[in-house]
């Protein structure tokens, strides 16, 4: 319940030793028949730097990226449903700072650190599940270090940028981004807070 996507980040670096526990601490997830199927690589400083100033020249010359995980090829009516509401309440709770959205998205939420969550492309869907778990495992955990985090789908646009810049072998799937930084508490953006279905919408009890 503490935790929420934050979309500004200041630019205070994160040491080493907190990001060291936050990692000591979410490869302790559990995965199917202990496979531990996740592969990270953690971009700060000057490196981050350089990714960012790639995804910048991309946008800028129209090139709008495509992810090595397929989006789906159809969503769900009540995927649809979630998603059109979206930005109306983000425009609710933050008001004209919501118009940074999609400039913040392109750069990377100006964050200081990001925490790309990779798969060798031999694994399965079973292993997918484990990875998106490492992945809550590692933003709940950042709460506890007072840090904030978002995992995006614009973060992973540009895997060719990512396999280069980061030595990423070819065998791995670059899955997942989490931006993670301290939120900029000043910027309008990071009021927003995105509804959820109720309970008794998704979920079926029987005794």
């Amino acid at each position: 319940m503490t935790r929420s996507s934050i979309r500004a980040f200041l630019p205070d670096p994160i040491d080493r030793e907190t990001m060291q526990k936050i990692m000591n601490a979410a490869i302790r997830t559990p995965s199917w028949a202990n496979s531990q199927p996740w592969e990270v690589y953690i971009a700060q400083g000057e490196t981050l730097n350089a990714i960012k100033t790639e995804y910048t020249n991309n946008y800028v010359n129209g090139i709008n990226g495509s992810p090595e995980i397929a989006r789906p090829a159809e969503w769900t009516e009540a995927a649809k449903k979630r998603q059109q509401g979206l930005y109306p309440d983000m425009v609710r709770d933050c008001g004209d700072a919501a118009g940074q959205f999609g400039e913040l998205n392109r750069g990377l939420f100006n964050a200081p650190a990001v925490i790309y969550i990779c798969m060798d492309k031999l694994l399965s869907q079973w292993s997918m599940f484990d990875l998106g778990a490492f992945a809550q495992s590692v933003m709940l955990t950042a709460v506890e270090f007072g840090l904030s985090t978002i995992p995006a789908i614009t973060l992973v646009n540009f895997p060719e940028v990512l396999h280069r810049i980061l030595g990423i072998p070819n065998n791995l799937s670059v899955v997942l981004g989490i931006a993670i930084g301290y939120s900029d508490k000043d910027n309008g953006i990071n009021n927003f807070r995105s509804a959820r279905s109720p309970v008794e919408e998704v979920v079926r009890f029987f005794d």
